[in-house]
């Protein structure tokens, strides 16, 4: 259960566009504070898990920025809690102005295992630091490419860009930061797809991420994600094989969104 989690904390990552300024501004009009969205992770019909992703309703300050305070809550639930209990929480402060993070706390729970960390962003000088939740000592200082997403604020930054203007077949580099390593790879738009979901079916981009080689994913383009063509741009849906077996996402709950979700 441990590499499901990994595997979904990455599709939630995976679209961090690289961008050549250090000190950006992004114009966007989909998502604000006060969002709600609720995503069941199953194996066929049968649920393994859930992931909930908050926006809190007010603005927070980090590193001297204006940031939007996310947290994504990862557990399992039926059978699979009773054989590898998992809670995990993520949160990131992710810089209203430039969708970049400014800092990052994760707290795992994975059977016996516990881990906590807090990561700070310097986006000037390209380094996360990972300090000690207990006694907040810098533990390791990481180089990191520029604007560099962490696992919470990819999911964000995935919902500014404008997949209209991307022609099927066409491939944008991405990074982002988790664990102490960068992780680089290539995002390849497939075109638009309509899809149904437990709300009536929705016109949606299709996205094939294209991995660097790891021990979680089947191969490099294992990762499948269906982002709604609507001022929203939220992933609905998400099918991923896993070496352990194939596993998907779908969107179950929202509320507080900025735009209507349009289904039909």
């Amino acid at each position: 259960m441990k590499k499901t989690f990994f595997a979904v904390g990455f599709l939630l990552t995976v679209m961090s566009f690289k961008v050549t300024q250090t000190e950006r501004v992004i114009d966007q009009t989909s998502f604000t504070t006060g969002e709600h969205i609720e995503y069941r992770v199953h194996y066929g019909m049968v649920s393994a898990a859930e992931a909930i992703v908050d926006v809190d309703n007010k603005f927070q300050n980090a590193n001297g920025r204006q940031c939007y305070k996310v947290n994504i809550v990862a557990r399992t639930v039926g059978v699979t809690d009773w054989f590898t209990k998992v809670r995990d929480v993520w949160t990131s402060y992710i810089d209203s102005a430039m969708i970049l993070p400014q800092q990052f706390y994760q707290k795992k729970q994975e059977g016996g295992y516990k881990n906590e960390q807090r990561i700070v962003f310097n986006h000037k000088a390209n380094t996360a630091k990972q300090y000690d939740i207990d006694d907040d000592n810098e533990k390791k200082v990481f180089q990191v490419p520029d604007n560099v997403q962490d696992v919470v604020s990819g999911y964000y930054f995935l919902r500014t860009i404008d997949f209209s203007e991307m022609k099927a077949g066409e491939t944008v580099p991405v990074n982002f930061f988790f664990e102490g390593e960068v992780y680089n790879m290539r995002l390849k738009y497939r075109g638009k797809e309509t899809i149904k979901t437990k709300f009536g079916k929705i016109n949606t981009f299709k996205i094939t991420p294209q991995l660097p080689k790891n021990n979680f994913f089947q191969d490099e383009e294992s990762v499948k994600m269906w982002v709604t063509d609507d001022a929203n741009k939220i992933p609905v849906r998400v099918e991923v094989e896993l070496k352990i077996g194939a596993i998907a996402l779908d969107i179950r709950k929202f509320s507080g969104l900025r735009n209507e979700m349009k289904f039909f």
